[in-house]
């Protein structure tokens, strides 16, 4: 075989073999296929699409050029969960201890955050003493230790995904939904974990920006899934406004330990129980409901020992950001809107984001948020508080901003929180 004709085979719409996809794949791995040839099918792949059995054969491929995890040693079952991605999307952190709290195990490989979405690991590291590069053995001792663990995927897994993720992002690729799906799932299943929930988000703060395709990709990922054998289904769950209060690393960890604490943001609280009932539902774990977890503080007291068992202080003071700057109400009236995506980027100009992957992030620097749509404010009421080191950096988030919320005499619509669910 050769890179030429598959991509031409592409091109001209043609479906891939089982054959050419493990070739191409595997060649490209050991770096046979030069990036400029995988750009060109990736392109070509973006524009043509690819069928269910190409994007499970693509999947498959990607996991068998690496390790594929194994949880069997354990005496209870796994349950994981994957966002898509948002602003101030902090669910994992309360999400993983709480679950593990009802009985499961959770297993939870995340990532950093690149441009206005936020990362796992970057909120989590602005907890003193926290690592996020754990081995295996460390991985399978946290979960004894704790009943969950939130740390970074090692190069061992699905290293073509990597390889190929990182061409997309600079060849104007990263939007197919063949390529996503197939790039989340490889990760997934090559996890190890038994059950699987998928939160796809929708809206301005999303990759996804219509309920249409978010659907796509989600219908996509849970037959990837099923497929696979790993039990999976999805929620779509809105972002055209912010999750909770807090945008920004230890923002973000002060929130959770809010909503671990029996406190938070009714949308975060919801959010989090109800993504908890689908892992143990999913993980066949009936009794002690998630809403009961929160509030007896078992699930506090897992958090407590991940944190710990990661090399974290769960009792010490998070960073605060040198620098705080209010943006006030200029008329009374309803909060009638107040877009994610403008939210996150100023979050990311502030410093809580970063432009490159090598990019530092400054774990105090965010937003908070005091009204959210729906809510009356007064006229120089605080709409919201912008934290920086720096103040130099108000400027260019204050631009982020414009136009970026209304106040009016009403509540304009905006999306239900949990909009949809997907099953095989």
């Amino acid at each position: 075989m050769d890179a030429i004709e598959i991509i031409r085979a592409k091109r001209d719409r043609g479906e891939l073999t089982t054959a050419q996809i493990d070739w191409v794949i595997s060649a490209y791995t050991r770096g046979e296929v030069a990036d400029e040839q995988m750009s060109a099918l990736a392109m070509a792949i973006l524009l043509n699409g690819m069928n269910r059995r190409e994007i499970a054969d693509w999947t498959q491929a990607m996991i068998r050029s690496g390790e594929r995890m194994d949880w069997s040693m354990l005496d209870r079952p796994t349950a994981d969960k994957h966002s898509t991605g948002g602003v101030g999307d902090k669910i994992t952190l309360p999400l993983a201890p709480l679950v593990a709290a009802c009985g499961a195990y959770v297993p939870q490989l995340s990532g950093r955050g690149l441009g206005h979405t936020g990362g796992t690991l970057d909120k989590l590291e602005s907890i003193p003493g926290w690592r996020a590069s754990l081995s295996n053995d460390e991985m399978l001792h946290v979960l004894r230790t704790a009943g969950a663990v939130v740390c970074a995927a090692g190069s061992g897994l699905a290293p073509a995904d990597k390889k190929l993720y990182a061409l997309r992002d600079v060849t104007g690729t990263v939007e197919s939904i063949p390529l996503i799906a197939s790039s989340i799932m490889s990760k997934k299943i090559a996890e190890g974990t038994g059950a699987l929930v998928l939160d796809v988000k929708v809206g301005s703060g999303a990759f996804m920006k219509t309920e249409e395709t978010a659907r796509e990709l989600a219908e996509t990922m849970v037959a990837l899934g099923t497929d696979a054998g790993v039990r999976t289904v999805a929620l779509l769950t809105a972002m055209d406004r912010p999750l909770g209060r807090a945008v920004g690393n230890a923002l973000e960890v002060s929130e959770s330990v809010e909503v671990l604490a029996g406190g938070g943001p009714s949308d975060v609280v919801e959010l989090t129980v109800r993504l908890a009932r689908e892992m143990l539902e999913a993980a066949g774990i009936s009794g002690k409901d998630p809403a009961e977890a929160l509030a007896d503080g078992s699930a506090m007291d897992v958090w407590r020992r991940m944190v710990a068992a990661q090399g974290g202080d769960p009792d010490a003071l998070l960073p605060r950001a040198a620098e705080t700057m209010t943006v006030e109400a200029a008329e009374p009236g309803v909060l009638t809107r107040l877009d994610a995506y403008a939210v996150g980027l100023a979050a990311w100009r502030l410093g809580a984001g970063r432009a490159r992957k090598e990019d530092p992030v400054a774990p105090g620097a965010g937003v908070v948020l005091h009204a959210k749509p729906g809510d009356l404010v007064r006229a120089g009421q605080p709409l919201m508080t912008l934290h920086a080191d720096d103040t130099g950096r108000f400027a260019r988030a204050l631009e982020a901003l414009e136009g970026a919320y209304a106040v009016g005499p009403s509540t304009a619509p905006q999306l239900p929180l949990v909009i949809d669910r997907v099953t095989p």
